[in-house]
């Protein structure tokens, strides 16, 4: 998104000398996508960002996935994933334990605990939820402190890590594009501003703080990145401390948005999920249900009507509230349903007739929906609860 910020320090002109206190230079980098054809950040580094001096293979957690065979409509209960206290020793980076998936974007899952070590996703952007904990999220663009409910984009070869702080676990839905993740197109003007129509605006975005400058020596950087068969793992051991960065200016860094910011779009009558759309990448989209107003047609169904969105599986993380159209199907704050493509589906029995005369749903979940088939990953696996299928045909 075309927003323009500056940090630290940077020359008058781009791509002129830049010198430190004693004279020397600092070295300019081109952070860009798109082929130097779309957004960018120039960032000044004490050293050569480019530097390395061994590389490795980072064995990845299991990446596998598997067909949804035979096609079901799936209940996966996240909070199962990481019993008693195995979060304290889990970080948010090695910790992520594979839910979802296919070619266009995948989704992960982690209750974290300790500190991550240096990582970049070079398959593409990441969008992470804070489900609930707090962290500082650090950056070669500078630290953004994060907690319950805060979307954090990270734009694809950023350098971070994440340090946990609080006495609870930082709890992390990851949503990883093989694509950049932007807000919804049609929210922003031709040249990337914030429409008037839109949920949320500039305003309610938390950029980097810093710069941030740690002084070392050897370190490994983690990198997620294409390879034979899919997502490999390479792990780089670079000279020095990669948050070197002194200033930076553009339009490219990481930020931070509060689903809590977020402005609901009510009507009438029912309003169709893209009413609720956030950010979209490539044949997805990410969508928030907050607390809201419902319907105020005087003959008004608040609840859903049912159903079948042939060209899209519909993935919903309930994090808060009380979902209307779910009671009686056994989800939680931290289950994920998943209603695939050809698929016929809706509120649970009883749920249509209980929402006539509602006028507030208190209720928090986001929402994926893929434009391609998902498969399972091992943690959808090990955390489905294998009698949603059939709830609506109980009474």
């Amino acid at each position: 998104m075309a927003y323009y910020r500056q940090l630290g320090s940077v020359p008058p002109k781009r791509h002129t000398q830049h010198r430190t206190p004693e004279g020397g230079l600092y070295y300019e980098e081109l952070m860009g996508e798109e082929g130097f054809s779309s957004d960018s950040s120039l960032l000044y580094h004490r050293y050569i960002p480019s530097a390395v001096t061994a590389a490795a293979v980072w064995e990845l957690p299991d990446q596998s996935t598997t067909a949804n065979l035979p096609l079901l409509p799936r209940h996966l209960k996240l909070h199962e994933l990481f019993p008693g206290e195995e979060w304290k020793s889990a970080d948010a980076v090695t910790g992520r334990r594979l839910v979802l998936g296919n070619a266009d974007v995948r989704i992960s899952y982690v209750a974290a605990g300790a500190p991550s070590a240096l990582y970049r996703n070079g398959l593409g952007d990441e969008c992470v939820y804070v489900e609930s904990g707090t962290a500082v999220l650090e950056t070669v663009f500078g630290t953004i402190t994060v907690g319950r409910g805060d979307y954090v984009l990270i734009p694809r070869a950023t350098t971070h890590r994440w340090v946990p702080t609080g006495d609870e676990p930082l709890r992390a839905y990851c949503i990883e594009a093989n694509s950049h993740i932007t807000p919804a197109r049609r929210y922003l003007s031709k040249f990337g501003q914030l429409l008037e129509h839109a949920p949320f605006c500039e305003r309610d975005l938390r950029g980097p703080e810093g710069p941030l400058l740690v002084e070392g020596g050897e370190v490994d950087v983690l990198v997620k990145h294409r390879g034979p068969g899919g997502v490999v793992g390479t792990r780089y051991t670079v000279p020095n401390h990669p948050f070197d960065v002194v200033g930076w200016d553009g339009c490219l860094y990481p930020y931070a948005f509060n689903i809590a910011d977020y402005e609901p779009i009510t009507g009438r009558v029912h309003q169709p999920p893209p009413a609720h759309q956030v950010f979209e990448g490539n044949n997805f989209v990410i969508c928030n249900f907050v607390p809201r107003k419902v319907d105020y047609h005087p003959l008004s169904i608040p609840v859903p009507y049912y159903h079948a969105n042939v060209d899209s599986d519909e993935v919903m993380f309930y994090c808060g509230g009380d979902y209307e159209a779910r009671k009686g199907s056994g989800i939680g704050q931290g289950s994920i349903s998943l209603h695939p493509g050809g698929h016929t589906h809706g509120p649970q029995p009883g749920a249509y007739e209980r929402s006539i005369g509602v006028e507030f749903f208190d209720e928090l979940a986001v929402m994926v929906d893929t434009f391609r088939p998902l498969e399972l990953g091992e943690a959808a696996t090990a955390s489905e609860d294998p009698n949603y299928a059939w709830t609506w045909a109980r009474r």
